[in-house]
Parts: C-alpha cells; structure tokens; sequence
C-alpha cells in the first residue's frame, strides 16, 4: 500500500464547477469532470495501479517535498528540493464563468526550475469514467489527445518556439511519458482541458503566467471581501476557501466533499460518496458564511434550499425534502459498487452514488428553516410564493415529527426515535412562527406552537435519561450523542442550565477523548454496519462552541488551538482524525471547515467579553 499517499497529503485546487486533489509527490490523484459528482478521469485516491494519475515529479534523485497555499489563494505551489536544484510546481484552475454551467474544465501546471537545475519525469495516465471507458491517445510535438467514446481531454505543452529540452513518448496502455530538463528561471508545464478533443496548441509561458495572475487576482479579491477580523484570521480564511472551492457556482450548491469512498477506517466498509450537496450542510452553512460576511455565497445557498423546498419531492415517503441532491439539484443518487477498484489502501467497497438519499432525516427540517430564518434577517427575504411551500413544509413537519427516522448519521441500522430530529422539529416550528409573527405573514401559528410545545415536552420528559444524568441519543437507550452539542446554540435550552452542564460532564466522560469528540459509541448503540471509526473533527468544534457558550472558555481555547494541530500542512480536514492523529474519511470536508468558522466566532465572542488584559493573564494548564 506504499504506492497511496495519506489523505492529509493533498491540497485542493478548483474552478468552482469541481476541484482536483494534488498530492505532495506531485500527482493529480483525483479529478471529475466537469462537476464534482461526475465520473472521474484521474482516480489514484481510490485505486493506485488501475484509478488513474497525472504526476510531475523530479526523475531522480534524494528530494525534500514541502507544499504550500500562494497566500490567500486557491492557487497550490508543491516544492522539490534536492542537492542539485530546486523546483516547482503551480497548480490551479482558471475561474473561467461562475454562473454558467460548462462542459469543460481546465488545469494549469507550472513546471519551474528555482535554483540549479533539475528534470522532471511526467505521467499523463487518464482512466475515464471510472476506469471504464476505453481511450484512444494521439500524440504530437505540442501535446496529446485522449479520446474515449464519451470522455475526451486534451493536454497542451506549456513551451517557447524551437524548445529542445523535452521528449515523450506513449506505453502500451496509451499513457504519455516525457521529461523535461530545466535550469534556473525556465518554466514549462501542462494545460489540461477535459470535454475537447483538441486542437492541440502550444501555450506559450507568457499565457501561462497570465492565467496564474488573473487566478491570484481573482482569489485575492474574493478573499477581501471577508469582514473577519479575530484572532484566527489566517485559518479562517483558509477555511472560506476551502469551502469555496467545494461550491458549484452555476447553482450555489455546496458539495459536503469534493471525493468518493475514502475510509473512515482503513480497510472497513465505512467508505461513502460526498460529491453532493446535503441540505443539513447547506444550511450550516449560510450562518458560517454571514458570520464572514459572505452575503452573496449565503444567499445563493438560502435560494438552493428555497428551490428544494419550491418542489416539494416528496419521495419514498420521505418528506418533502430530501436529505440530499445533486449540485445541479436533481434527486438521482442511486448507489453502485465499483469492484474493479480495490480502494483507499485496501478499503473495498468503492461506492459511487449514496444510498441514504432516500432515508428519513427529520432534523433537516429544522436546520433548513433556521437558515432561511437568519438570511431572513440578513436581508435574503423570503417572497409569497416561497412562504406559502414553507407553510406547506411546516404542516408536513407538524403532522410528522412523531415518528422513527434514520437520523442526523445515516444509520443503517434501522429506524428510532432520535432526540436530535425531534430538536430541529422543534427548531423548525420554532423559526416559522417566529418567521410569521416578525414579517406578519397569514400561518396557522397556534397550531404551529402547539406542536412546538409538545416536541419540547417530549424531549424534557424522553430524551432525558435519568440515569445518566444527561439528554440520550433516543428514547430507547442511554447512549450520548455528540449531534446534540447544539441543543444551546439553536436555543432550546441555555447553555448555563444544570440538565446541560450534567450533559457536557456525561460527553466528557464517554465522547472527548484528549479534546477529540467521537459522535456516538458504535459499540453501544449498533448503526448496521462493520468496523469502527475515528474522531468526527466537526463534532470537537461543536463541543468548542458549546463549551465556550458554557462559560468554559479557557478549556475551549485550548480544545480549539489542540484541533488545530490536527489539520495538515495546508490548512485542511478531513471528516475524522484516527488514534494515531491521522486524518480519515473525506477530504477536505466542508462540515469540518463549517464548524472550525463557527467555533472561532463563538470563541472571539466569549474572549472579548472578557475584561480588557484579563486574555493575556489568564493560563491553562493542561490536566496531568
């Protein structure tokens, strides 16, 4: 399994119709075209011999790697250096259109010499659809055509006139081999564009170098538009790249993951498809991204959900509202194995589509109001016609709150009365008639309220467990959960109150192991499936917030600064952190970024209540 790198050894680079992940040995080991949850055409991440590559790297040679961010950009420079020179490579995807959806997709990488000398090997090895569609390859001196019967891409040398200083040449399964020798200043490289048969043209450097400034501008701007001006400025703004980077422009839908089947244990079965866009997700994030001043992105993502919620699919029994969609919004997720992949380091079964579209997630409802509710307050208005689908949606819930579902986790292990989904049934009803009452609009409120009230009394009298002294998973166990972290942060109960305190006490105790929070026990409570799981990065930034919310904010800190370290050397995360510290499942994982944002708001909130020089004084002295 030597031929995989770490997950944590990419870094992200996109165009914001999909992204391609770039691993710090210089291959592109994943890349869909032309959105994120399209068939790949590099897929290494998931199959190392048979999935797919496109590397760079030096020919030979002992080499130090290093990779880094061009600051506050998308745009990623991977460093070789060695005892004869030092080289680069630039990658990054032109912003072309943001709100048109196009066919073709297109990759730049800047091959540069820094220092000395150095030659590059290069491996141009696409694997179309999955590794399913055969291709033909068509090679000339200024690049080559991959041709398949549906899937086309086209690769362009980045040269000057009358360049002699590298050579290709094709292998028996139609890859495209070269070198290219440079010394100090000189710059070559690929153009990769995908969805064109040709032409094949040289690109010139001076185009190059045009293509890299008009990104950095473009990401500069973007990223000045931030109105965050607390203490974790950097980390943030990575995190608000990240997720832009995990956007579909033409629709505003944000993917929960730009990747497939990556393990949440190495060699279990735990390995889902997150290329699409959960409504759970798109929700959380309209707070993070107004809390960053974000307008625009919020608002785009409050219309992808008012579109959802406009059609009314109601499928499968399942509500209204799916719990997920496409980028484009269409409901087509059917679930596949790919058995010709051998997955992640071993980890089979490769899914591609997911299955859980069609369960029962009640706490969706709540989620998806709450955020129509604040954009509602950030001036993203809700017109008549989208009240009248949310007073249809708000009925739905009221007639169907009190019932078994799959839950926030998408067991599989049959339905149960969660206490999270009967939370955000509460916050549901809860923000409609706040939403009736505050713009005046015509609602069947009393009704409305009535079964809010009955939802918080059945939670108090239920979804306390006695005997553990805090609020369970469900009513049939007394197992926690860390989903209810944000029982205070939607206000159903204040983060002061003795049942709350007694809850973070019985989390610490069973979920937070060194300040990393596990979402539930496997063990104690079955959720259908084998193996076990790491860490849930999201859930250690939610116990920030509630513990920040709770007062303790100098243990927050420090549980904030420790997840910190858990992020790799970009800046990402991925969606668990195993026992050795390494990351597992997705990656990058918007939920994670999401909450990371959410987290340091809440933290420089709490810190600058404080009386003025009492932050610097106060110390935390880890527990012995």
């Amino acid at each position: 399994m030597s031929d995989y790198s770490l997950i944590a050894d990419h870094g992200l680079v996109g165009d914001l119709q999909t992204a391609a992940l770039v691993a710090t040995d210089g291959s592109v080991d994943w890349f869909c075209s032309p959105r994120f949850d399209s068939p790949s055409v590099f897929g290494a991440l998931l199959d190392a011999g048979r999935g797919g590559r496109l590397r760079i790297r030096p020919a030979s040679g002992v080499v130090t790697v290093r990779q880094l961010y061009v600051p506050d950009t998308a745009v990623l420079v991977t460093r070789f250096l060695t005892d004869a020179g030092v080289g680069e490579i630039v990658d990054f995807m032109p912003v072309a259109a943001t709100t048109v959806a196009t066919t073709s997709r297109r990759l730049i990488r800047m091959v540069r010499c820094v220092r000395g000398e150095m030659t590059f090997a290069v491996e141009v090895a696409p694997r179309f659809d999955y590794g399913r569609e055969p291709f033909e390859t068509h090679l000339s001196e200024d690049g080559a055509v991959f041709q398949g019967a549906r899937t086309a891409m086209t690769v362009c040398l980045i040269r000057e006139p009358d360049d002699q200083i590298a050579r290709t040449w094709i292998d028996g399964d139609g890859d495209v081999h070269g070198e290219v020798r440079l010394t100090a200043g000189q710059m070559r490289g690929l153009s990769v564009q995908t969805g064109t048969a040709g032409p094949v043209r040289p690109v010139r450097v001076a185009e190059a170098w045009r293509l890299f400034d008009e990104t950095v501008d473009f990401w500069e701007a973007w990223v000045g538009r931030s109105t965050y001006a607390g203490r974790w400025r950097e980390t943030l703004h990575r995190s608000a790249i990240t997720l832009k980077l995990m956007t579909y422009a033409p629709t505003g839908a944000l993917v929960a993951a730009p990747t497939a089947a990556l393990p949440e244990q190495i060699g279990g079965e735990r390995n889902w498809d997150y290329r699409y866009t959960w409504v759970r997700d798109a929700s959380f994030s309209v707070y993070s991204l107004l809390g960053l001043g974000y307008t625009d992105e919020a608002a785009a993502l409050g219309r992808w959900l008012r579109d959802r919620v406009d059609e009314q699919a109601d499928k499968n029994g399942g509500g209204p509202l799916q719990i997920m969609y496409r980028v484009d919004g269409s409901s087509d997720l059917s679930e596949e194995s790919l058995g010709h992949w051998e997955g992640y380091r071993g980890s089979a079964p490769v899914r591609v589509g997911n299955g859980a579209a069609g369960q029962l997630q009640l706490d969706i409802y709540g989620e998806a109001l709450d955020s129509i509710y604040v954009a509602d307050r950030h001036g993203v208005a809700v017109g008549h016609q989208g009240w009248l689908r949310i007073c249809d949606l708000l009925d739905w819930v009221s007639e169907n709150w009190d019932q078994p579902e799959e839950g926030i986790w998408e067991t599989r292990g049959g339905r149960r009365d969660f206490t999270y989904g009967r939370l955000m049934c509460w916050v549901a009803l809860d923000r409609g008639v706040r939403l009736a009452v505050e713009r005046g609009r015509p609602a069947p409120i009393e009704r409305w309220r009535t079964h809010r009230d009955a939802i918080y009394r059945q939670i108090m009298e239920r979804g306390w467990s006695p005997t553990r002294r805090a609020f369970r998973q469900h009513y049939d166990t007394d197992v926690l959960d860390s989903a209810l972290l944000r029982m205070p942060t939607v206000g159903f109960i204040p983060p002061t109150d003795p049942m709350w305190i007694e809850t973070l006490r019985a989390m610490d105790a069973e979920l937070v192991t060194d300040s990393l929070v596990y979402r539930y026990d496997p063990a104690a409570s079955p959720d259908g499936l084998r193996g076990s799981e790491g860490t849930f990065s999201l859930c250690t930034f939610a116990y920030v917030t509630s513990l920040a919310g709770a007062g303790q904010v100098d243990k927050a800190r420090l549980t904030f600064e420790k997840m910190l370290t858990y992020a790799n050397h970009l800046g990402l995360y991925s969606e668990e952190i195993g026992l050795t510290g390494e990351q597992l499942g997705n990656f990058p994982q918007a939920f994670t970024h999401l909450a990371l944002i959410d987290a340091a708001i809440a933290l420089d909130r709490e810190l600058d209540r404080r009386p003025r020089g009492l932050e610097q004084r106060r110390t935390v002295v880890p527990a012995r």
